[in-house]
This record gives structure tokens, C-alpha cells and sequence, in this order.
């Protein structure tokens, strides 16, 4: 059977594998497994979401409220910006479609970080976009400003803080690209673990509201899978002026977003206590990376996020270390897929920690 030839070189993308494969392929208790893979929330979800989503099962059967009105006010309100500025996705991950369908075709070139969300290249791809990256690991703006001269990519993504390296950029640096690019070149600010980085540095603070009264082609990237701890229940949003949320939203299907996932990123926003708390534990958690780090000699790169990048000795591989570790129960994430020799661990509770403190010891 003949396929689209655009799909050709799209690879799947490589999710953290989940719990139940690793009981089925190691016959390992689910007990004894600890997945720190995918950068979820260690410390659950507010108890309030949980008590809400409760009371309303039995909404199942019927289709969720395609106006999505309760979870965009709540996050105008939060961001302080209008209803038509908020457009809601089943994850972040979702608006990204929308608007590289929306706005790239196979005649565009789309222009992203040397290393970066991979989720950018795939749906770039779909459209038979040409992808171009920069040399640099960091957001490097300057590089990026050479790129944009030279080639005139139809869409710019910035993720800060970056996935899957943890480093994040000043916003005064941002603001200072974004006032460099042509208003017909889309860029897109994907700030999934913004909620971290501004309790770390309020100079890496990239406000929603401000882009958009300042910039006309910026859209920017939020999620409730992070510091929300709603991964399961799939929310994400995209916040931009009204022109750019009347043309995503000719490309959204209806319903995209479940009745139980719209009750729950709704409440969820109501508990910041929860939201900071869970960011205060992880970044005193994160301590402890570092201290572990420096005794072992492994490089770290500085994270603004809730995961740790360990960049690895030559001697050591990443990818039979992260095998290792799944053998013995500890899921992380191999970043030989990007090219480095590292790999990417989401910081858990105390108790996940030290045993993944215990364990890759056993194995260096």
C-alpha cells in the first residue's frame, strides 16, 4: 500500500516507556518501578482535581462543551488577556499541529533549535516543511538571527525552558529577537516548564500578556502536563492575538479536549498552593542532583525545569546506562536520539531520588 511520501522520514516519536511494558518485558513489580521519563509531576495532581473529576464521571456519555468557555476564562484571567486569545489543544502539542498546518506548506522552512522538542521536526514534516537548525545546544539568539536573515523560515520555535536540555532564556533577550523578526514569520515561545523557571529566575519570566500586545506574529505554548500534574488528561493551550486563533481554530476538530480533562485543568488552576509547593520540592530535590553530580564528575546542565540533563563521561554510554537502570526497575530517558551522551531524569520525590542515586552508583 502507497502512503503519503512526505512520511517517509518521519520517525516516531519516543515517548518514556510507560510502567506496564516494563512489568511485561522484566516481570518486574509495578511497586518496584519507578518511571522517571517523562518529567510528570511526582506529587500527583491537586486533591481538588481529583475530587472534582470524581463528581462528574457520569458526564461520560456526553459530548464535552465545545465552547471550552470555563478553562479559557480561567486562563484569560490568569494571564490577564481576552477569551479570543486562548485556544485549547489536547496538549500543547496539539496547537503545534494547528499552526504549523495553518500557516506551513512544502514550499516553507521552519527553523528550530539544534536540540529541542521533537514533536517541532515531526509535525514540520508533515506539511514537507524544510527544517532548519541551529549549531549551538543553547538557544543561541544570535544564531538564530543569522539563520532568519539568510533563509526567511515561515515559523521560529523557541521552547524555554528547552526540552529536553532543562536551560532557559532571559526574557529581555527574547524581547529583543522577537523585535528583529518580520511580522509575516510566526514565532512560536513554548513555555511547558515556564511555571519552574520563573520561581528559579524571574529574569527567564516570558509573559503571555506582554507578547502579545507587543508582537502580532508570537504565539505562546502552555501546559497543564507539568507542574499541573494533569499529563494523563492531556491540556495545553496557545495564547496569541485574535488573527492567529481565528486561523488555528479553522484546523481544530470538535471536541478535542474530554469533559474530564476540561473539569480538570480548570480546578487545577484554582490551587496555585499545590502548584507551588510541587515546584518548591522539586528545585530543593534538584540540590541533591547537583551535589551528586559534582562527586561523580558527570557535567549537568543548569535546569529551570523539573528534570535534570546528566551529560556523560566518553567512557560511559547513555543508552546500555539507561538500559541498566530499566532492568533493575528506574525508567529514564536516553538522549542518544538527539545525539548526546546523556541521559534526562525527571526529579521525583525524595525516596525516587535516592534510589535512583543508589542505583546508577551501582552501575557507574
Amino acid at each position: 500500500m502507497k502512503f503519503n511520501a512526505k512520511m517517509k522520514d518521519i520517525k516516531n516519536y519516543e515517548a518514556g516507556k510507560p510502567i506496564e511494558l516494563v512489568v511485561r518485558e522484566f516481570g518486574i513489580e509495578p511497586k518496584d518501578i519507578i518511571k522517571l521519563a517523562s518529567n510528570e509531576n511526582p506529587y500527583g495532581c491537586s486533591s481538588r482535581v481529583s475530587e472534582a473529576v470524581s463528581k462528574i464521571v457520569t458526564k461520560m456519555s456526553l459530548y464535552p462543551d465545545d465552547s471550552m468557555m470555563d478553562l479559557k476564562s480561567g486562563i484569560s484571567k490568569r494571564f490577564e488577556v481576552k477569551d479570543e486569545n486562548v485556544i485549547i489543544g489536547s496538549g500543547s502539542d496539539q496547537v503545534i499541529e494547528f499552526l504549523i498546518h495553518a500557516k506551513a506548506d512544502e514550499n516553507s522552512k521552519i527553523l528550530m533549535n539544534s536540540i529541542t522538542f521533537a514533536m517541532y521536526e515531526i509535525y514540520a514534516k508533515h506539511v514537507g516543511a524544510e527544517i532548519l537548525r541551529t549549531t549551538s545546544q543553547s538557544h543561541d539568539l544570535d544564531e538564530f538571527y543569522e539563520i532568519y536573515k539568510k533563509e526567511k523560515p515561515a515559523i521560529i520555535f523557541i521552547c524555554t525552558p528547552n526540552n529536553p536540555t532543562g536551560d532557559a532564556i532571559d526574557s529581555q533577550k527574547l524581547f529583543d529577537f522577537l523585535s528583529k523578526i518580520d511580522s509575516n514569520t510566526l514565532v512560536v515561545v513554548d513555555g511547558a516548564y515556564m511555571e519552574y523557571a520563573i520561581l528559579k529566575d524571574a529574569k527567564k519570566e516570558v509573559k503571555p500578556k506582554e507578547l502579545i500586545e507587543m508582537f502580532e506574529n508570537v504565539i505562546y505554548l502552555g501546559t497543564f502536563s507539568k507542574a499541573y500534574g494533569l499529563g494523563g488528561m492531556r491540556v495545553g493551550y496557545g495564547l496569541a492575538r485574535t488573527d492567529i486563533i481565528k486561523e488555528l481554530y479553522k484546523i481544530r476538530p470538535p471536541f478535542n479536549v474530554t469533559t474530564l480533562s476540561l473539569e480538570a485543568a480548570k480546578v487545577a488552576l484554582s490551587d496555585e498552593e499545590f502548584v507551588k509547593n510541587s515546584i518548591v520540592a522539586n528545585f530543593s530535590e534538584m540540590k541533591r542532583y547537583e551535589e551528586f553530580v559534582n562527586e561523580q564528575k558527570i557535567d549537568i546542565i543548569d535546569s529551570y525545569t523539573n528534570f535534570v540533563t546528566l551529560c556523560l563521561n566518553p567512557s560511559q554510554n547513555s543508552s546500555q546506562i539507561a538500559g541498566l537502570l530499566l532492568k533493575k526497575g528506574m525508567i529514564v530517558r536516553d538522549l542518544s536520539s538527539y545525539n548526546m551522551n546523556a541521559i534526562r531524569v525527571t526529579v521525583g520525590t525524595k525516596e525516587q531520588n535516592t534510589r535512583f542515586f543508589e542505583l546508577i552508583q551501582e552501575i557507574l
